[in-house]
């Protein structure tokens, strides 16, 4: 970690309403290996004794020219590529983008398709929402709820294997349905999955979120408010932490998520202030209680049938724009699809919500301490394949 002094010849700082006597700012390297940046992300740090008053995040360490490749690669040679954005999501990251193109080309899914769609992202939703419980107890001390989380996460991990054949990075998800089909057993046992996951949630939360060290570590911590939430474009339980109800499963419905009944979670402000990190924290741990919800209702509704639609051999997509954008884990996923008329995209551009969220840092960094903004960047949940792509 590197570190050099700046003289900004000013004998005070103002942070909030304070007004404070202050000498040299000191510049801090936080990453790009550092595990509480959560990936390669490098922030630079300036600082006044242990307070933050800037906080500069560096990107591109993990830039893999995802989009240049896209012009290059038929359309069903780019999904092993957008399962390498949000490793973490890769069956959400694929369903975006099939839904993209299955909507230029006016493609019908079968319905075995669609609910096994719904219980794949659900699925995929929790794993995700459990590296980030897991991983962000780790930021704030607490190490035994990491096992716990891996534990259950690992059920979903074997799952998605059997499935797919791989463990995180599936290309599963295909344009007009999905690789293969789910058996009648591996359906027994994600409803015993979720049987148990259920009071072991219940549990972990109390374990963690509950926990007092752990309030005081995230409430009134990194508090981002509604307007700062609309002014930056977050989305996903970033925005909804701020206590907007905005959900695309819910207010711009694709699949067959209009079928299904849940609720919305937002933050209140229940331990500390509306958009404070522990409401960030409460939000993602009540949307895996909602997705088992949502699991339990595709498992009582998912009939027999066929699992790929009708698609042609060489994919040609007609001539036009489309964007399109799936409620992930991690918030927003926008696909904005060109076409020529050939064989491979125009132009596939990938609107990231970890991207945005990233840039909120400079807005809600300054005033914290150091040991705030780890909570910070923790409690934003992201992930760097999809910030750079």
């Amino acid at each position: 970690m590197s570190t050099h002094t700046e003289d900004t010849n000013q004998d005070k700082i103002i942070l909030g309403d304070q007004e404070i006597l202050k000498s040299d700012l000191l510049t801090l390297n936080m990453g790009p290996q550092h595990p509480a940046t959560h990936g390669v992300l490098r922030v630079e740090i300036k600082t006044d004794s242990e307070i933050v008053v800037e906080a500069i995040p560096h990107l591109g360490y993990l830039h893999r020219c995802f989009e240049k490749h896209a012009e290059n690669l038929d359309y069903r040679g780019i999904i092993p590529f957008v399962d390498r954005m949000d490793y973490l999501a890769a069956m959400s990251m694929e369903w975006g983008y099939a839904l993209t193109v299955e909507k230029m080309l006016g493609t019908e899914v079968p319905k075995r398709a669609e609910y096994i769609r719904i219980l794949i992202a659900e699925l995929q939703r929790i794993a995700s929402h459990l590296v980030y419980f897991g991983t962000y107890g780790i930021d704030m001390g607490a190490f035994t709820a990491f096992l716990y989380c891996f534990q259950d996460r690992e059920q979903i991990l074997r799952l998605f294997e059997e499935m797919s054949g791989a463990r995180m990075l599936y290309n599963y998800v295909w344009i007009g349905g999905v690789w293969n089909d789910v058996t009648d057993d591996q359906l027994k046992r994600i409803s015993a999955f979720c049987d148990t996951f259920e009071p072991e949630l219940k549990k972990y939360d109390t374990l963690v979120g509950q926990n007092k060290i752990f309030i005081e570590r995230t409430a009134n911590v990194g508090i981002l408010t509604r307007e700062q939430a609309f002014d930056y474009g977050a989305t996903g339980p970033v925005l909804r932490g701020s206590g907007v109800n905005w959900d695309l499963r819910k207010n711009r419905t694709y699949g067959l998520y209009d079928k299904f009944e849940f609720n919305v979670p937002v933050g209140s402000g229940e331990k500390g202030t509306v958009g404070d990190c522990w409401d960030r924290y409460y939000v993602r741990i009540q949307e895996m209680f909602e997705s088992v919800k949502i699991i339990r209702q595709v498992l009582a509704g998912i009939e027999a049938g066929p699992v790929m639609g009708k698609v042609p051999k060489i994919i040609k997509v007609p001539a036009g724009e489309i964007y399109m954008r799936t409620e992930c884990p991690r918030g927003e996923l926008g696909y904005h699809l060109i076409s020529d008329g050939g064989k491979t995209p125009y132009r596939l551009k990938v609107k990231s919500s970890c991207f945005t969220h990233v840039s909120l840092l400079p807005a809600i960094a300054p005033g914290l301490m150091i040991a705030d903004l780890v909570a910070t960047i923790g409690s934003i949940d992201i992930v760097l394949g999809e910030v750079d792509r």
